[in-house]
């Protein structure tokens, strides 16, 4: 048995070296699109000369933070920028509320120093054991309504504006539609659908090369002029304002990112720890706090770097599909992620909208799917979590839908009579929520 072996446990988890290669080089090929989408959507907020420097940024955030998550959770999952992080940083904080991106940056890394130290006094874990699944589901399912928002948005087919925090919808674009874009990106739409039908590995990354491919061969978009190039991190790296954070409406952003990220990763963290094997009888996730200690390291680590929030990855479920049990996985994926990743800025630069865009629509799929897990049959648990749903892409704001679901849970289990059923903490949570929208609206 060599070294690997050993360290990583293979014997006590059931696997071996050649099923845990395997199962990381699939958790890449499913998750390597976000390299090229991550800096597409940030570039919006920084502007388009950071978008190099936001490939070599995401490289390394996702690179390195998975292999921690290799060497000290020994866990097959894989880490980086998160969708729907990266849409919050974008649309809501920077173009939304008029924020610099080097202020949103101070307020990503601000937000992992703070998960730090709520991982080591297990303050976070014990919050996750409060909030109800339904809940949990919903934010889910709401996050991937959101970024099939922004996927339609962007490549034109819709028109979506906000105006002081509320979607304008002015419906379908029908010569977008009918534009080689429009063809393209529906192309690349169902060219995913039918691969993720046929359960091929790496069916967003195909998509994206091959409606990209297709765009370059018609001159719908000018071919890259080159594939490789040296790494540059020099637009992004250490540019937080921290100074930037002393307006008092900065901490709204730093408690939105705080909230997001934290349920985000939790309804991750728990739905790939219950398809790999680590719940406990009793629903808690096996090593925790090491999962969400690698979690906030590498929220802080990406910031510095200059992307916005890193997240658990659930497309790890494709690698732990493949019996991919322990942090070998990982170490596997966050190779390839640093060693082709680092690479490829002239390429993914050469990318368009439309071929990124049904990879957007594909996760909204993944994601909306966590709602058949909730329980319709009551409607205490069912209504605040539509409403969850509903608030999330109709305001363009992860936090909006969030605290909406909070209260109304609360609120409707009260008068139900079953308060006693609700935990202290989503009584703070949902009371903390109704402040910071009584402050958003102008009552302090």
């Amino acid at each position: 048995m060599n070294w690997f072996e050993r360290y990583f446990e293979f014997d006590k988890h059931g696997t071996d070296m050649k099923t845990e290669i395997l199962a990381g080089f699939t958790t890449f090929m499913a998750m390597a699109y976000i390299l090229f989408v991550n800096p597409a959507i940030l570039s919006q907020a920084m502007g388009k000369g950071a978008f190099d420097s936001l490939v070599t940024a995401t490289a390394l955030a996702a690179g390195i933070s998975t292999l921690i998550m290799a060497f000290y959770a020994n866990k097959p999952f894989a880490l980086a920028p998160g969708m729907g992080l990266n849409g919050y940083f974008t649309y809501s904080v920077v173009l939304g509320m008029g924020y610099s991106w080097s202020v949103a940056l101070a307020a990503v890394f601000v937000e992992g120093l703070i998960f730090i130290v709520l991982t080591v006094t297990r303050v976070r874990s014990a919050v996750i054991q409060a909030i109800p699944l339904s809940q949990k589901y919903a934010i889910g399912a709401g996050i991937g309504l959101f970024l099939t928002f922004i996927g339609l948005n962007n490549v034109g087919l819709i028109t979506a504006s906000t105006s002081k925090g509320v979607l304008l919808f002015t419906g379908l674009n029908a010569h977008a539609l009918i534009s080689k874009g429009g063809l393209l990106f529906l192309f690349g739409l169902f060219l995913a659908a039918v691969l993720i039908a046929r359960r091929v590995k790496g069916a967003l990354l195909i998509s994206i090369l091959t409606t990209a491919i297709l765009a370059w061969v018609t001159g719908t978009t000018p071919w890259p002029h080159q594939i490789l190039s040296t790494p540059t991190i020099n637009y992004t790296f250490l540019k937080l304002n921290l100074r930037g954070l002393l307006n008092v409406g900065v901490v709204g952003v730093v408690f939105a990112f705080l909230m997001v990220d934290f349920f985000d990763t939790l309804g991750t963290a728990t739905g790939l720890s219950a398809k790999a094997g680590y719940l406990t009888k009793d629903g808690k996730v096996i090593d925790a706090e090491k999962v969400l200690m690698t979690d906030a390291v590498g929220t802080t680590f990406g910031a510095l770097l200059g992307t916005s929030t890193v997240a658990v990855y659930v497309e790890s479920s494709t690698g732990i599909e493949e019996g991919g049990r322990t942090g070998m996985t990982a170490l596997v994926t966050g190779l390839l992620l640093l060693g082709i990743g680092l690479f490829i800025a002239p390429l993914a630069a050469a990318i368009p909208f439309f071929a990124t865009a049904p990879a957007l629509v594909m996760v909204g799929y993944y994601m909306i799917s966590m709602i058949k897990n909730i329980d319709f049959s009551d409607p205490s648990e069912a209504i605040p979590a539509f409403l969850v749903v509903m608030a999330i892409p109709f305001t363009y704001s992860i936090s909006a839908g969030i605290g909406l679901g909070f209260i109304s849970y609360t609120v409707i289990k009260a008068f139900k009579g079953e308060w006693r059923d609700v935990h202290l903490t989503m009584w703070i949570l949902a009371a903390t929520f109704a402040l910071y929208f009584a402050y958003l609206g102008g009552a302090f």
